[in-house]
């Protein structure tokens, strides 16, 4: 189980977002009450059928079937029972079945339920830590350059669309090729979209706006937010904050975003930068 992410907004950010659609916020309450009752229906082999199905999905962005999962894991039971638990998964709402597809995908439900109860992180070597840290740290006397150095090697890291604000709204961005290679990105509208975000400070600042006081990293799915082409899209995003400057770090891609790495890389980059923007 992965500590202090939060996965959900709460309402009291309703008054200090007044531009964000409070259906929802509704539409969030709900889904959450549902997946805490859902989620005690699970038994610990659906789980981790949950669990094998979402990191072959997440590595290879094909539905997955029955066949490929008795074949590629441990489970030790017939491919009859493993049909059996991928239906229950999917009337519970965790998984779905895509257009004529035998194979299933997670849904965002389905994606945060294993983000909170069954992802390992997998945390960044010391190699590569030393490296962000040394990037970071070249001289520089202006913090607009820094956050330059910050998305560039955000991106390069995580292999997705980095961004960072500062106290002033100004958008840096960083990885726009990064998204090309990536298939869901090959439709033409959602890349458009995506990029188009990086012109629109309002819903940029919406996005990073749901990030409570007491919220160190947040999950966001497109689907969430209820906006045309987003919904195969994926968000992280996380503060930074010191005496001298403040502002919003986040990663987008595809909603099968390598969540085990990318959350552990956020978190590293969010404390790193918050110390160095202290000086």
């Amino acid at each position: 189980m992965t500590e202090g992410l939060t996965l959900i907004s709460t309402r009291d950010r309703l008054s200090a977002n007044p531009s964000i659609n409070s259906g929802f916020f509704r539409r969030v309450a709900l889904n959450c009450s549902l997946a805490a009752q859902r989620s005690m229906d699970l038994t610990e082999r659906q789980k981790q059928l949950l669990r094998e199905i979402i990191e072959s999905y997440i590595e290879s962005g094909i539905p997955v079937g029955s066949e490929t999962i008795e074949k590629e894991s441990n489970m030790g039971v017939s491919p009859a029972t493993i049909r059996n638990d991928m239906v229950r998964l999917t009337a519970l709402g965790y998984l779905r079945q895509p257009h004529t597809s035998a194979g299933r995908i997670p849904t965002s439900m389905g994606m945060k339920f294993y983000v909170d109860q069954l992802m390992e992180e997998r945390s960044l070597s010391l190699k590569d830590e030393v490296s962000i840290k040394e990037e970071l740290k070249e001289p520089t006397d202006r913090f607009d350059r820094l956050l330059k150095q910050v998305t560039r090697s955000l991106a390069s890291q995580t292999h997705a669309l980095a961004l960072a604000t500062d106290e002033d709204g100004e958008i840096y961005a960083s990885g726009m090729a990064n998204i090309l290679d990536i298939p869901e990105f090959y439709d033409i509208d959602i890349t458009r979209t995506v990029l188009a975000m990086l012109d629109k400070a309002e819903i940029i600042q919406q996005i990073f706006g749901m990030l409570t006081l007491e919220d160190q990293i947040k999950i966001l799915f497109g689907e969430e937010l209820n906006m045309p082409y987003l919904e195969g899209c994926g968000f992280v995003v996380a503060k930074y904050q010191s005496s001298m400057h403040t502002g919003m770090l986040g990663v987008i891609g595809p909603s099968r975003l390598n969540y085990p790495v990318v959350i552990p890389t956020m978190r590293y980059f969010s404390q790193l930068l918050s110390e160095i923007a202290k000086i």
